[in-house]
């Protein structure tokens, strides 16, 4: 089954009713993305390291490429294309640190990188998940 909305106004939703269908789908992503970028700040790992390895993460985005059909051409579609998109940018970039960290005189690049882009991951579900709130498409 498709869900349908109109991809120029944010839906309606009138106050007393629960969140449904692909919204709740977006909210549970960045909850799991959120959960994955907690943990690299907890514990030992990087920010960056927990989001694009941790398991919360990993099956945001496997429920963001199942779920995806059900959002084409709504205003929620540029929700799932931000998540997507942060994922795998934050994957390439770590991918880049592992490559500098090959060379000793890149490690303090490969360090910087790393700190930048746990920032940048941070910033990207935040931000998502307010726009979200706001039932707005992110731009």
């Amino acid at each position: 089954m498709r869900w349908v909305c109109d991809m120029s106004e944010p839906e309606v939703i009138p106050a007393g009713d629960d969140l449904d269908g692909p919204r709740a789908w977006c909210h549970v992503m960045y909850g799991l993305h959120a959960l994955s970028a907690v943990s690299g700040i907890l514990t030992s790992a990087t920010i960056v390291g927990a989001f694009v390895f941790g398991w919360p993460s990993i099956i945001a985005i496997v429920i963001n490429y199942f779920k995806r059909n059900e959002v084409r051409g709504c205003w929620l579609e540029s929700h799932w294309r931000w998540q997507w998109r942060t994922f795998w940018f934050a994957a390439l970039w770590l991918l880049v640190a592992g490559v500098l960290v090959i060379t000793l005189i890149g490690i303090p690049a490969a360090i910087l990188v790393v700190a930048f882009t746990g920032c940048w991951v941070l910033y990207r579900v935040i931000r998502g998940w307010l726009v979200l709130l706001d039932r707005k498409a992110i731009a």
